[in-house]
């Protein structure tokens, strides 16, 4: 079984307040987005997870891969499988890649074993392993509540855009990303805005975490001023950063040849 986990973006991040329980209240919509990794499952004597691409640092163990296997191992006796995770979206970029893998794999290992879980299910069991997962079990674009685990369907169809993406190489983590954070005053709802009119949506539909990383990170307002500067319907930053991306209407040309450190992405929806 060869599958392919996607990127996602966020549309609108509102960080509303901060919880009892440590985490922030959030107000987003995520789409997933045609950039994807690739990941193989196959039954297996003995469990191997076999990691390429982009290398991942650490011990494999608390890769989000293999916690999603040892899950679908406690909960429903899973067979052993050999996991193959090539992975082509960057980490620390606020695209959700990490939990696109794990999502499919429970998703991957369920269909593979035909195990009797049900999607309703398979998002229970991946809201253990992070935030972001449940979004990627139905993939989709959703409304996303809670700290990203509460989701509802959205009136949202992007087909025949094109999307940029850009990652300078910033890795940005979530817990910098939170630091000095300023709580949202928007007075509309993420929703209200993106079943608007999309070009409705530039200097209302905001990303909260914008303030504190291009604060830090500068670069990045100006990559975002630059998309917008090229045609861009609606620019923002992704999550927590650090990839900036445009929406077009026709399809972009690429900006950034001249930084070949830079991940520079165009696909259509």
């Amino acid at each position: 079984m060869i599958i392919f986990p996607p990127a996602k973006v966020n549309l609108g991040l509102n960080v509303l307040y901060k919880r009892e329980d440590g985490y922030h209240e959030l107000d987003t919509c995520m789409i997933p987005i045609p950039f994807t990794d690739v990941l193989e499952i196959l039954p297996s004597n003995d469990f191997v997870f076999k990691q390429t691409g982009l290398m991942i640092d650490g011990n494999p163990e608390k890769n989000l891969c293999v916690k999603a296997f040892r899950l679908m191992q406690e909960k429903y006796s899973c067979p052993e499988a050999y996991i193959h995770l090539r992975k082509i979206i960057p980490m620390g970029a606020g695209l959700g890649g990490g939990s696109a893998d794990a999502a499919y794999v429970l998703k991957g290992l369920r269909d593979l074993f035909s195990l009797p879980c049900s999607d309703l299910k398979l998002e229970e069991l991946a809201a253990e392993l992070g935030s972001d997962c449940p979004f990627f079990i139905a993939n989709k674009a959703q409304i996303a509540k809670g700290r990203g685990e509460n989701l509802s369907p959205c009136d949202l169809d992007l087909a025949g855009y094109y999307i940029k993406l850009i990652n300078p190489g910033v890795h940005v983590a979530t817990t910098e990303a939170y630091a000095g954070i300023e709580f949202s005053m928007h007075t509309m709802a993420v929703r209200e805005i993106i079943e608007g009119p999309l070009n409705s949506w530039k200097g209302v539909l905001k990303n909260d975490f914008e303030t504190t990383v291009f604060r830090r990170y500068p670069a990045l307002k100006v990559l975002k001023d630059q998309l917008y500067a090229e045609g861009a319907i609606y620019a923002a930053m992704s999550g927590s950063g650090s990839t900036i991306f445009g929406i077009y209407q026709d399809e972009p040309a690429a900006s950034f040849e001249q930084f070949p450190d830079y991940l520079e992405i165009i696909r259509k929806f």
